[in-house]
C-alpha cells in the first residue's frame, strides 16, 4: 500500500465523539498519522512485527499499522468511550487490534515498535514522559510525536535511558476548537515525529 493510499483509508477513522481535556484527547489528522506509520514501514519496523500503541484513542495509529502488515497490534487506551469508537474502527478496516483500557502502565511485556501520539503536556505538565518510560521499557524501537521545543530535553532524556534520535520530522499539528477554554476556532502547534532506537544500557 502507498502512503496516500494509508492516508485516505485512515480518513475513514472515527475520531473522538466526547474528547476529554485532561486526556489531552485531539484527533491526530490522517496527514500526519499516515505519514507517522509509513515512515515506520518504511524503516522495516511495522511489517512482521508487533506493535504496541500507548494511548491509542480512537485506533488511527493502530488501524493504520496493522493496514501496513503488522503480525500484532496493541493498542492501549484509558477511556472507555476512545475504546469503544477503536473498536468500530479496526472493525470497519478490516484489521484486528488488542485493545486493552488502562494507563500506560498496565501493559507489561515486550514489543518490537512503539508507534505513539502522547499527550503534549498542554493541560498536565511532562504528561508525555510515562508514555516515553514505558516505551522505552518494552521496546528498542520508538516512533513518538512532540512539541518541536522540547527536542533539545528529549535528546538528553532519550540518551540517559540508553536511546538515542535517530530520526526527526517536523509538521504543523493543528488544533480546532475543542473545549470551552479554547479562545481561537484554530490553533497550530510545532510538532516533531522522532525515532528513538536503542543503543546501549540506561545511565
Amino acid at each position: 500500500m502507498k502512503k496516500k493510499e494509508l492516508e485516505m483509508e485512515l480518513q475513514k477513522v472515527r475520531p473522538f465523539v466526547r474528547p476529554r481535556a485532561d486526556l489531552e484527547q485531539y484527533p491526530t489528522s490522517a496527514t500526519i498519522a499516515a505519514e507517522m506509520v509509513f515512515t515506520a514501514y518504511a524503516r522495516g519496523d511495522i511489517e512482521g512485527r508487533t506493535v504496541l500503541d500507548l494511548g491509542c484513542g480512537t485506533g488511527v495509529l493502530s488501524v493504520g499499522a496493522a493496514l501496513m502488515g503488522a503480525t500484532r497490534v496493541i493498542g492501549v487506551e484509558l477511556d472507555e468511550g476512545a475504546l469503544a469508537i477503536a473498536r468500530d474502527n479496526a472493525l470497519a478496516a478490516g484489521v484486528e487490534i488488542e485493545l486493552m483500557k488502562g494507563d500506560v502502565g498496565c501493559f507489561q511485556g515486550r514489543v518490537d515498535t512503539v508507534l505513539q501520539n502522547p499527550p503534549f503536556g498542554s493541560q498536565n505538565r511532562n504528561a508525555d514522559r510515562p508514555f516515553l518510560d514505558k516505551a522505552m521499557a518494552v521496546a528498542d524501537v520508538v516512533y513518538s510525536l512532540h512539541m518541536s521545543e522540547t527536542i533539545g530535553f528529549l535528546a538528553q532524556y532519550a540518551s540517559e535511558r540508553g536511546f538515542v534520535i535517530e530520526f526527526q520530522k517536523r509538521f504543523k499539528f493543528d488544533i480546532p476548537h475543542t473545549f470551552a477554554f479554547h479562545r481561537k476556532s484554530r490553533k497550530s502547534f510545532d510538532v516533531s515525529f522522532l525515532c528513538f532506537r536503542r543503543c546501549g544500557e540506561p545511565l
